[in-house]
């Protein structure tokens, strides 16, 4: 299994020449093998609730609903692997180990090592 981080997902939700790229690579990998995580998710759903709480007319935030529903859709498409007790306690032992590194990225790290899967990542 492949687990996309969230810098790759939000590649792919903007579009542009970065995501056909990605696209490109992605095409080796057969599709049931490539996932995501529920850290992922609970990433980019805590900035659309953001970005949504902080619209101020109808007009752009009916533009950033439609976004949102481009966003769920998109998920819709792809496994979400959840954070279990075994992920939990990976997880618990990595901040230990690397206190500067960020929560989110090493919940999604702990979630790969206890899969196991590879996970495909631009934070190193």
């Amino acid at each position: 299994m492949y687990l996309l981080d969230t810098d790759h997902i939000t590649i792919l939700d903007r579009g542009g020449q970065p995501a056909q790229q990605l696209l490109k690579k992605l095409a080796a990998i057969t599709s049931s093998e490539v996932a995501t995580t529920i850290i992922t998710y609970e990433e980019q759903m805590r900035g659309w609730l953001s970005y949504i709480a902080k619209t101020s007319s109808i007009e752009t935030q009916v533009v950033a609903y439609r976004r949102l529903e481009k966003h769920l859709a998109n998920y819709r498409t792809i496994p979400i692997v959840g954070f279990d007790e075994k992920a939990g306690q990976v997880f618990q032992e990595l901040r230990v180990t690397y206190p500067r590194l960020g929560s989110m990225d090493l919940k999604i790290a702990a979630i790969s090592m206890v899969n196991p899967a590879i996970l495909l990542t631009r934070n190193l």
